[in-house]
């Protein structure tokens, strides 16, 4: 893992001797951005918060740095710090990577790289970016940003001009591994179930994504495909044992379409992870997750400083048992007004039908399979 930190920082500091005679020949950047969020929610407690009493317990700060020493190469690194309930209270890396852009056509990057599937990861790590104060859940679940966001490896990228006015096609194709820590709410199920992964999950994935520019003014689709190979040493009790899971696919669907101040996007994505924990001298417990999400939303820019946006938002396991945990529906009304070029506000409504994301028993002494969620976000940005 630490190979590839090392190495670019390698790189940046080889390309300072070669622009010593300038500073501000490194093109050096620096921005980032703060947030602080209050939750209230009715019935149950979100993501670990007491947000039912009303919980000021989210906050989070990004810093990133790059630099250009020459004119296609660009090396950067960002760090976060996270806290949402009881989860994070920790700074994260959340990429530092070398690019290399030979021109419109292709370019490669390597190092921690943010994963470029579905609509929404490329940027999800940029809060001031778009109105939502959590995007849907069933897919950016805000308190696994750090596991999902990137991957340690390799991008290669580029836009093809197709004939015919046909419009453009972006490509991307990645390979690398995947570092699941075992402190990770995705690991939550199983710790539910008494399964802990002391050192987290790790494995290699590999992928590719294809977005359409079509000739429909603003209309963009894409896809997004990857290969996945999951494991890591399991426990139950006093055994001790491996939790490996089939290779699986992870399809992504979806498009966006852009007319002057009104915006729509719909996603679809599946995730169908087959677990076998086999235990030393213990037994042997398949897990079998079949899990569909999509949503659809749209925003409408009101005024100059004001939008205003709506969700909703739909997850489903299929191998869950019947009830309200094993499914999530979600009506969200969003709106987002900037202070300043540097101030915003977010306040954000959800209806949430389902407890199947966010609302673990950890916390709540019982569970209202309906609730309200309600979120208001201040953030800073520079």
């Amino acid at each position: 893992m630490n190979r590839w930190i090392v190495g670019i920082f390698a790189m940046v500091l080889g390309t300072l001797p070669m622009a010593a005679q300038s500073i501000e020949d490194l093109n050096i950047q620096i921005h980032g951005y703060a947030t602080q969020g209050f939750v209230y929610s009715t019935q149950n407690n979100w993501n670990s918060m007491t947000s039912s009493n009303g919980s000021p317990a989210w906050t989070e700060a990004v810093v990133n740095v790059t630099t250009q020493p020459e004119p296609k190469l660009r090396v950067g690194v960002q760090a976060r710090y996270f806290l949402l309930g009881n989860y994070g209270n920790a700074i994260a890396l959340d990429w530092a990577d070398a690019d290399y852009k030979v021109n419109e056509k292709f370019g490669v990057r390597f190092g921690k790289v943010k994963t470029p599937e579905g609509m929404f990861n490329m940027i999800q790590d940029i809060d001031p970016a778009y109105i939502w104060s959590i995007l849907p859940q069933g897919i950016y679940e805000v308190a696994t940003r750090t596991s999902i966001l990137s991957h340690y490896g390799g991008v290669v990228y580029g836009t093809l001009r197709l004939p015919s006015k046909a419009g453009s096609m972006d490509y991307r194709v990645w390979d690398g591994e995947r570092i699941i820590a075992s402190n990770d709410p995705l690991l939550l199920p199983f710790a539910a179930n008494g399964i802990l992964f002391p050192s987290g999950q790790s494995g290699n994935m590999y992928g590719g994504t294809l977005q359409w520019h079509t000739p429909v003014q603003g209309l963009m689709l894409g896809v997004s495909e990857s290969q996945n190979h999951q494991g890591g040493t399991a426990t139950l009790g006093p055994f001790t044992g491996n939790g490996t899971v089939k290779p699986f696919q992870i399809p992504f669907y979806y498009g966006q379409y852009e007319r002057s101040k009104f915006t729509a996007i719909g996603e679809y994505m599946r995730l169908p992870p087959n677990y076998t924990f086999t235990f030393t001298n213990g037994p042997t417990i398949p897990v079998v997750l079949d899990i569909r999400n999509w949503y659809l939303m749209s925003t409408y820019k009101l005024t100059e400083k004001l939008t205003g946006g709506v969700y909703y938002a739909s997850s489903f396991n299929l191998q869950a048992p019947l009830g309200p945990a094993r499914y999530q529906k979600d009506w969200t009304l969003s709106a987002r007004y900037d202070v300043s070029q540097y101030i915003y506000l977010k306040a954000e409504q959800h209806f949430v039908d389902g407890m199947q994301i966010g609302f673990s028993p950890v916390g709540n002494s019982t569970l209202n399979p309906q609730s309200k969620l309600t979120i208001l976000k201040v953030g800073v940005s520079f």
